[in-house]
């Protein structure tokens, strides 16, 4: 877990330059119990990262956090999602990487990273973009944070990446969560997943085992350990 310095700045220890690179085991918890070790926290302002593999069920989990979080104290947690920070289809296009979107390589790092370190300062309100999966596209100023939140849950697959450009995200968090499933159940779930979209079984095959597994397996080798972690097997 993170502590402030006298100039409300994160500090984590570790051994290497890009901010604590010690890989602590990972504290297993009880997904109800994630509310109460999150008001613990001191600060007007705190972030809070909930990370896992496509499919994961991250956002789901964000939600019950944030819904007991405000039935405790009323609108102190709002959910900012990593989602609206997916690049455009034209941007993607033009490089030739549609057919990877949602890979590392495909969202605005540091348009993320800003919107985070804004995001620390208390008392300040903040428009949030958002992402339209029926339409595929980001929605700027999709939501908005109040300024009287007090806990922010930062909702995405990498934020425990420590590959380029996601790496500075780790020393903006307080606390970090990881949602952990196990793979067949991944498969499973994102199979589903395009399935009510009307995909075709081919493309289906090829986007879960092609990049959205794919994209999973590389937040466990290229990811920090988390300060928490929640196994879901549902």
């Amino acid at each position: 877990m993170a502590t402030r310095t006298e100039d409300n700045t994160i500090q984590r220890d570790g051994p290497m330059g890009d901010w604590g690179a010690f890989m602590h085991s990972e504290l297993r918890v009880d997904r109800a119990d994630l509310a109460g070790y999150i008001r613990q926290i001191e600060g007007a302002r705190v972030l809070v990262a909930v990370a896992g593999a496509p499919g994961s069920g991250k956002s789901r989990l964000a939600r019950e956090i944030c819904e007991k979080l405000n039935a405790h104290t009323a609108a102190c947690a709002a959910i900012l999602p990593m989602d609206g920070f997916h690049r455009s289809n034209d941007w993607l296009d033009a490089r030739g990487l549609r057919g990877r979107k949602g890979a590392p390589e495909t969202f605005d790092t540091e348009g993320f990273a800003a919107l985070l370190q804004q995001a620390r300062t208390a008392g300040q309100a903040l428009h949030v973009p958002t992402f339209d999966r029926d339409r595929d596209r980001v929605i700027p100023d999709g939501d908005e944070i109040e300024a009287r939140t007090r806990f922010i849950l930062v909702e995405g697959n990498y934020l425990l990446l420590t590959r380029a450009g996601w790496r500075n995200l780790f020393p903006l968090f307080d606390l970090t969560i990881r949602l952990h499933v196990p793979e067949d159940e991944l498969r499973a779930r994102l199979i589903r997943r395009w399935e009510k979209r009307g995909i075709d079984p081919a493309e289906i095959t090829r986007r879960v085992e092609e990049n959205d597994l794919p994209n999973g397996r590389l937040i466990l080798t290229e990811g920090r350990a988390a300060d928490l972690r929640v196994l879901d097997y549902s």
